[in-house]
């Protein structure tokens, strides 16, 4: 598949606040690809599909959940706002043909991170979060964390997402807590000062 008919399918499934908010990932995406490198093709793909399932309705979802053995279980656990990356990237190969496991992780984590993420996985999940259109507080500072470096911007995001999450008496997917975890470990190898 290439990017036009992404596009296309992409524009099909959302609403159009939604579609451009797609634009501005894959826009935010490839400059943070053109600083930090990362496959840019890959890259921009899954910033075009990783919204593809946004609009599928929960029940949709959970029930997709609950017959495909390769999406995990605990998903049903955890807020309907988490399955749209999950069951959106199987629903990017099931219905439009994309088998690259590369794209698909990164639509998959695109929502909560995850221990170890690739670069590209990084700069997807990145590039949502601080896209210009997102205008809540944390975003501005997860963009000036992203000047540092990406692994800085992943760890204001993942921070200010807890936070948030926690604020609201929200329960926190595992793979959030361990991302956040990851990072703040990494902090020791002085990511902060651009090494």
């Amino acid at each position: 598949m290439n990017e036009q008919e992404a596009l296309s399918a992409v524009k099909e499934a959302l609403k159009p606040q939604r579609y451009e908010h797609t634009l501005r990932v894959t826009e935010t995406a490839e400059q943070l690809c053109h600083v930090y490198g990362g496959n840019l093709q890959k890259i921009r793909l899954a910033s075009i599909l990783h919204d593809y399932a946004k609009y599928r309705s929960a029940s949709e979802m959970r029930n997709t959940v609950k017959e495909e053995a390769d999406l995990p279980d605990q998903l049903l656990d955890f807020g309907d706002e988490l399955l749209h990356s999950f069951v959106g990237a199987f629903y990017v190969k099931k219905e439009l043909g994309i088998a690259d496991k590369d794209v698909l992780q990164m639509i998959a984590s695109h929502t909560t991170g995850r221990e170890q993420m690739s670069l590209e996985e990084e700069i997807v999940f990145l590039a949502d979060y601080i896209e210009p259109g997102r205008t809540f507080p944390g975003a501005a500072e997860a963009r000036k964390a992203s000047k540092v470096s990406l692994e800085a911007g992943c760890l204001s995001a993942l921070s200010q997402t807890i936070t948030f999450l926690v604020s609201k008496r929200i329960s926190v997917y595992p793979d959030t807590f361990a991302a956040y975890n990851y990072y703040i470990m990494k902090r020791k190898d002085d990511f902060f000062n651009g090494k």
